[in-house]
């Protein structure tokens, strides 16, 4: 392995612990008492055993159906099928959270996610399809109903509200830190090291994923969003709608969303094609502990940002969209400032290597993204309809990450960076909107479901 790769991760990781070092107590959420340290604490290690299951999978993922000896367009349908999965039944798996419970829920995510991980073995086409469904449903509980459980629990237990930024901002930390730093690492020693071939690394998260169910069984309590008996997916589905479209500020965060992870998750199929044009041979799972360590970097910094109660995260957000907009759009400006290499195989170029340090930069921004985006959804979504809602706005990403694969050969690259470049400019724009609305309006979530509720109440059912 080239001395490269050792001097960015080595970089990134003295940053990240002189950051961590040099806290004060201004930089932190301090003298918080027992009973919510361990709540926070048992949250923590399901979080992070859900998403070791999670990120033992992403960077062999490309490369195993690869391995299968599928192309590029075959793999990309591969992924719109996970992402189609995800749009079409994640709003129907978020309002039976909000209804049935959201413990429930998570255990059905690991549930899924495990018979995901075993269709693996398949080489079939067929089978690789079904276990692309299988993940987008499982992606769908993973990004709702963690969440949603954790912050009714939270607040049924009467906790301070600022403690949630406390527990975003370590789950980050832990779960898209340094847990994905571990599951690259060992991913790469499953396949590398020790040549258990690429579906390895699908073996082992089934396992942390069970260990998360045996967890969630034994210390959790359920909790639900709205449980009247009364209302159907149908009714919940338009409460959801109505709460979006009578609240800019939910709209808003919304489109923010889905611009920002439409591009993260288009970033996600493109990295490894981007770094490696001429099949150079590049650590995949050693360059994704890189990133999630650039990761780490970002929720430290989004832990300090947060703790201050001065600063708002409506206010930051904006120059982190545009940041990350700039760090995408390095591959299109390496495309015409430097020479391309022709040589078939070999070690990364010195294109892809300023490439690498843009797409760290563009990880860093994802690190402040998490726990800062959590943070307006718990202070702007209605808990009724909290898991429905969540899953109103994976519906617009969706369609634009499914949209962008299945016209993957059809765009060189640069383009595709180009657009999701464009794509969280916009989101930087669409934040400042929210900022100003933000500073004008008190947020008051009981009153969307109360303009819901008066709506339905007037309208005739007619069923």
């Amino acid at each position: 392995m080239e001395l490269f790769y050792y001097l960015v991760f080595g970089g990134f990781g003295a940053v990240v612990l002189a950051l961590e070092l040099s806290k004060t107590s201004r930089d932190r959420i301090s003298n918080t008492p027992t009973d919510f340290n361990s709540f926070k604490n048992n949250y923590l290690l399901v979080y992070s055993l859900m998403m070791a299951g999670d990120w033992l999978q992403g960077p062999y993922v490309y490369y195993l159906y690869s391995q299968y000896g599928y192309g590029k367009g075959e793999i990309g349908q591969l992924f719109i099928a996970g992402f189609g999965s995800s749009m079409l039944f994640g709003t129907i798996v978020g309002s039976l959270a909000d209804k049935q419970g959201r413990k429930r829920a998570c255990v059905t995510y690991c549930i899924t996610y495990i018979l995901s991980c075993f269709t693996k073995h398949f080489p079939h086409y067929k089978v690789l399809m079904l276990g692309r469904v299988l993940g987008g449903i499982a992606t769908s509980l993973l990004f709702s109903a963690f969440e949603s459980w954790l912050v009714a629990e939270h607040n049924k237990r009467g906790f301070e509200q600022q403690w949630l930024s406390l527990t975003f901002s370590k789950a980050i930390f832990l779960g898209n830190g340094l847990v994905a730093i571990l599951a690259g690492l060992f991913g790469n020693l499953l396949v590398d090291t020790f040549s258990l071939g690429p579906v390895a690394p699908f073996d082992a998260a089934a396992c942390f994923l069970a260990i998360g169910i045996a967890v969630i069984l034994s210390s959790w309590t359920e909790n639900y969003g709205d449980p009247s008996e009364n209302k159907d997916l149908l009714t919940q589905f338009k409460g959801a709608a109505i709460a979006i479209a009578s609240d800019e500020k939910i709209a808003l965060l919304g489109a923010i969303q889905s611009l920002f992870e439409g591009s993260m998750y288009t970033f996600v199929f493109l990295w490894t094609p981007a770094l490696s044009p001429n099949d150079e041979e590049i650590p995949h799972g050693f360059i994704f502990a890189t990133f999630m360590l650039a990761s780490m970097l970002g929720s430290s910094i989004a832990s300090r940002l947060m703790a201050r109660s001065s600063l708002k995260v409506e206010s930051y957000m904006q120059i982190v969209f545009a940041i990350s907009a700039a760090a995408l759009f390095i591959p299109v400006g390496t495309n015409f400032l430097v020479p391309p290499s022709n040589v078939k195989g070999g070690s990364i170029s010195f294109s892809g290597c300023i490439q690498l340090v843009g797409f760290c930069a563009f990880e860093a921004c994802v690190g402040i993204f998490w726990p800062s985006i959590m943070k307006m959804r718990s202070q702007y979504i209605p808990e009724e309809a909290r898991s429905t809602i969540m899953n109103f706005f994976r519906i617009p990403l969706n369609i634009f990450v499914c949209v962008v694969l299945y016209n993957v050969n059809a765009f060189p690259i640069i383009v595709m960076f180009g657009m999701c470049s464009i794509f969280l400019f916009v989101a930087s724009i669409l934040q400042r909107r929210l900022m100003k609305i933000a500073d004008t309006q008190t947020s008051k979530p009981q009153d969307w479901m109360g303009h819901k509720e008066r709506q339905l109440e007037a309208e005739p059912l007619n069923a």
